[in-house]
C-alpha cells in the first residue's frame, strides 16, 4: 500500500485536478467516488475501480477493510487523513474512496421516459434528480450545456448512487434531441401550463426541467408538445427544481401503475 504524506505529490496533485475541475472528468473519462456506501453501491453494480483511495485513520475499519478485501488486485493509496479530506471536500469523511472510469454513455434514443436538464446548475439539485430518476425507474437523464458535471463530488454525493443505474448523458444539446425524438416533450412551467394532476402520463414522456432561476430557455418550451405547472398554494411562487422533478416523475409512476 503506498503512502501518500505530502500535498506536492503528483498523484495527489493529478487527483485533486480531477475533483476540482467537471472539464478535466470528461476529458479524462475518470471521476473520485467518495465514502463507503458510494464505493459499495459501485461494488454491487458490478463495477472495479482503477485505483482506492483510503486515510489512515480508516485502515482498520471493518467496513472500509471489507471493501479494500473485495479488490485484492487493485492497486491501494493510503493518505494522510488530512489530505484525504481535502480530496473528500467534507468534514468527516469515512475515509475510503475510489477513482473510476466514467461510464460511457449510451447515444441511443430513448424508448421509455427520459429527464432533460436545461442548465440546471446547483449540484445539489443535479444529484437529488438524479436520484428520483433512478427511483422512479427513468434510465436515461440528459444535461444540456451549463449544468453542474454530473459526476462532480457534491452531484456524486446528493446522488447516492443513481449514478450506477442510469444512463447519463452531458453536454447535449436539448432542442435537437426534442426535434428527433418520438417522445413528446412536457416542459415543467411555474404559472400557464396544463395541471400536472390533468395530463395524461401513462405513456412515456421527456420531462425538460430547467434552471433554478430563469426556468426553462424559451426555445425548449416552444418545442414541448405539451406544457406542465404543478398547483401551488396561491402564496407560494415556484418549486425547487429538484422537487418539481420528484412530483411529476411520480405522477408518471402513479399513473402508470
Amino acid at each position: 500500500m503506498k503512502q501518500i504524506t505530502s500535498r506536492d505529490n503528483s498523484t495527489f496533485k493529478d487527483l485533486r485536478g480531477l475533483v476540482e475541475d467537471a472539464r478535466e472528468q470528461r476529458a479524462r473519462g475518470q471521476t473520485l467516488i467518495d465514502g463507503i456506501h458510494l464505493v459499495a453501491t459501485y461494488q454491487q453494480q458490478g463495477g472495479v475501480p482503477l485505483q482506492l483511495l483510503v486515510a489512515e485513520s480508516a485502515i482498520d475499519n471493518p467496513q472500509v477493510a471489507d471493501l479494500l478485501a473485495l479488490y485484492p488486485e487493485v492497486s491501494t493509496l493510503c493518505l494522510r487523513d488530512t489530505l484525504f479530506r481535502e480530496l473528500s471536500g467534507v468534514a468527516s469523511p469515512t475515509g475510503i474512496a475510489a477513482l473510476i472510469a466514467i461510464p460511457v454513455a449510451k447515444t441511443d434514443s430513448p424508448t421509455n421516459t427520459c429527464v432533460l436538464l436545461d442548465a440546471v446548475q446547483d449540484a445539489g439539485n443535479v444529484g437529488s434528480i438524479l436520484r428520483s430518476a433512478a427511483a422512479a425507474g427513468v434510465k436515461d437523464v440528459l444535461l444540456g450545456a451549463g449544468c453542474a458535471g454530473a459526476w462532480t463530488p457534491r452531484v456524486l454525493r446528493a446522488a447516492q448512487g443513481a449514478h450506477f443505474s442510469l444512463n447519463i448523458r452531458e453536454q447535449v444539446d436539448l432542442l435537437s434531441f426534442l426535434q428527433s425524438t418520438h417522445l413528446p416533450g412536457v416542459a415543467t412551467v411555474a404559472q400557464h401550463g396544463t395541471a400536472l394532476y390533468a395530463l395524461d402520463l401513462r405513456q412515456p414522456v421527456a420531462w425538460l426541467l430547467g434552471n433554478e432561476g430563469a426556468g426553462l430557455s424559451q426555445p425548449l418550451i416552444e418545442a414541448a408538445k405539451l406544457q406542465a405547472t404543478i398547483p401551488l398554494a396561491s402564496s407560494t411562487e415556484s418549486l425547487n427544481v429538484a422537487a418539481a422533478a420528484a412530483i411529476c416523475l411520480f405522477e408518471s409512476v402513479r399513473q402508470r401503475s
